[in-house]
């Protein structure tokens, strides 16, 4: 590299004949800084993050495990770059973190990453943690059957989340409009709470508090449909991922041993979901058979599912009726780094 930099910044000519010292002097000065800044940006690339801020969400079980096994430390110790764990209650509350740089790897609902990417939040979505059926419209009214019998109700929400676009989906469906509810801003436990309490008519719930509300307070999950529910996406703050490639490459590795074991070690995966959320064995159960951890490989299947979702929140005027959502949807997803990984494993 240095090689090519030097000839073109040193023609022949210039170096054998001409004795214009100034040119001459001129021209190493901006050699120097040249070698100075393609240095500077190797030295800036291969170096480790001084740690790396991650969140953990009992909606990501994945994620609970590598938590739960240390292996993301272990990946970094030689290099003695801590890992530090934030818990996320939300999606919305993941992509906070993200957007405020607290955390530089966020787990969230995919549509709910569409929507913080149309409104600037600088984040690319690098893996498939699981394909969950974690959403469905909930209650405990008799008087509520199905989505139509919403209209004038009070209904739970946590605003920016996969539940949140479920509803405003489900509603579409039905001929409503986001106006023909009114929506009760809460954060997903609080929402079961409310519902509990009958100060809600129904919830756009989230396992593992859906689970629990489900089991042991006889609610009913009225409306459900799987394909309504995006994936659970990895994202990463772009600046860290132009950083740090390659340790982007290493979490995302890291969390693919911890997918890989998920899937053969279910009971085990189960045990460390109850312990984290402080579930009873049956509610974790009840969550986890709700989610497909067959396939991490982010694609065009997870563009399709969001710019779905993207339409019904052009609709609703969540986002700007002028948003391109193919164009976000495709600046959000890079498959790269997952593809890095399993060219990895392929090769052994």
């Amino acid at each position: 590299m240095l090689r090519r930099v030097f000839c073109c910044l040193f023609p022949r000519g210039l170096v054998k004949g001409e004795r214009d010292v100034k040119t001459v002097f001129s021209v190493s000065r901006v050699a120097v800084a040249a070698l100075a800044l393609v240095l500077g940006s190797a030295v800036s690339r291969a170096a480790e993050p001084s740690k790396i801020g991650i969140d953990y969400a009992y909606y990501n079980p994945v994620g609970l495990l590598m938590k739960d096994k240390g292996w993301l430390e272990q990946e970094f110790a030689a290099d003695k770059v801590p890992i530090e764990w934030v818990l996320s209650l939300g999606s919305n509350k993941a992509l906070e973190f993200l957007n405020g740089g607290s955390i530089d790897f966020g787990s969230t609902a995919g549509s709910a990453a569409l929507l913080a990417k149309a409104n600037g939040n600088p984040i690319k979505a690098v893996y498939i943690y699981s394909k969950p059926e974690w959403t469905a419209l909930v209650t405990r009214s008799d008087a509520i059957k199905s989505v139509a019998d919403l209209k004038g109700k009070r209904v739970a929400v946590t605003r920016g989340t996969d539940p949140h676009i479920f509803l405003l989906r489900a509603l579409s469906e039905a001929g409503l409009k986001s106006g023909d509810v009114k929506m009760v801003l809460l954060q997903h436990p609080d929402g079961k709470t409310a519902l509990e309490k009958g100060d809600v008519d129904a919830w756009a719930g989230l396992d593992p508090y859906m689970a629990q509300t489900e089991l042991e307070q006889g609610s009913r999950l009225f409306f459900r449909n799987a394909d309504l529910n995006t994936y659970g996406f990895l994202n990463v703050r772009e600046a860290f991922a132009q950083r740090y490639p390659d340790a982007v490459v290493r979490v995302i590795a890291t969390y693919e041993k911890a997918r890989r074991y998920a899937v053969a070690h279910p009971d085990e995966l189960r045990a460390v979901l109850v312990k984290a959320a402080k579930l009873t064995d049956a509610v974790a159960a009840r969550q986890l058979e709700r989610n497909d951890f067959s396939n991490p490989v982010i694609g065009e299947l997870h563009r399709q599912a969001i710019v779905a979702a993207g339409g019904v929140l052009k609709e609703s005027g969540v986002v700007a009726e002028a948003t391109d959502i193919d164009a976000v949807a495709a600046a959000l997803i890079d498959p790269q780094y997952i593809g890095r990984v399993m060219q990895k494993q392929a090769a052994r």
